[in-house]
């Protein structure tokens, strides 16, 4: 089975939690932007942690947004993911390169000081902004930070992407243990130990673990019903036809240099990195329709 995200309750319904493997979502993503191991890795948190948190959403047409922005070299990141499992997201730099930091990927230097800021589009007037600052710059320690000041959730999140020696993703996945309200105090405790006990998520993943494993073993002594299981996968709903509009929202007079260019242009999509051109002739066909 490919990558999916599973949605569980514990505790008589006190505790809900999320585990996904995402190994094959990771590695589309470092295809496509041809990211070095460091991006590689801290991308590849983020996009678990924003799939899990799109699978949290109520309706199919809701979004949520994270980003990261660093002072570190990687600048910042973005990942946007909805309630059907579809996630993207792009970094800044990934080119990135860092020396190891006590023989690991040095993420926390890479992302440096910073802010987490999520934005959730329900479709009303106005879409919710939650922005608290990076703790460890490690991704997973921040979304728990956030859960529990912007949303008064408390929580832990789990995140991890193991590389191969040809800079490949070997395994990528993560979960998030949430108290449900009511829940007594100490469960949040006792959750928070057994995360210290266990072996890290990559750990996990690479004895060949699966999500429903991860969570029975973080959850071990509280009864556990999976509710259900879904895809998530690393996509794009980019095309020619939406990023032609996006250039007829830079105006006429924009498009009007363009045309006295007389060269085609060519626009990326940040999220996966492919390009569209657009000729002297569509150019002005697109001047002549906001024209109108």
């Amino acid at each position: 089975m490919g990558d999916y995200i599973v949605r569980a309750l514990a505790a008589g319904g006190q505790v809900r939690a999320f585990a996904a493997v995402t190994s094959e979502s990771v590695e589309k993503a470092r295809q496509c932007h041809n990211s070095s191991p460091i991006a590689t890795v801290a991308l590849g948190r983020l996009l678990t942690g924003g799939a899990m948190m799109g699978v949290m959403m109520k309706n199919d047409t809701d979004l949520v947004t994270i980003q990261i922005k660093g002072n570190g070299p990687i600048g910042s990141m973005t990942v946007t993911a909805d309630a059907k499992g579809n996630v993207k997201g792009f970094a800044a730099h990934p080119e990135v390169m860092l020396p190891l930091k006590d023989g690991k990927l040095d993420i926390a230097g890479a992302l440096g000081i910073g802010v987490i800021s999520v934005i959730k589009d329900t479709g009303l007037k106005e879409p919710y902004v939650g922005d608290t600052i990076l703790i460890t710059s490690e991704i997973a320690d921040d979304l728990t930070y956030y859960f529990a000041m912007s949303e008064q959730v408390p929580s832990s999140v789990g995140l991890g992407v193991r590389m191969n020696k040809d800079n490949t993703v070997e395994c990528a996945g993560g979960f998030i243990i949430q108290l449900m309200p009511g829940a007594p105090d100490d469960m949040a405790e006792t959750i928070e130990a057994r995360v210290h006990e266990i072996q890290s998520v990559t750990e996990m993943l690479k004895s060949g673990m699966t999500p429903e494993d991860m969570l029975r073993e973080i959850l071990d002594g509280m009864e556990l019903e999976i509710l259900d299981t879904m895809g998530t996968q690393f996509t794009c709903n980019c095309s020619k036809q939406r990023v032609a509009k996006a250039v007829m929202s830079l105006g006429a007079g924009e498009l009007q240099n363009m045309i006295n260019d007389r060269e085609p242009i060519e626009v990326n999509c940040h999220f996966c990195n492919s390009r569209y051109t657009f000729s002297v002739e569509e150019l002005q066909e697109m001047l002549e329709a906001v024209s109108r």
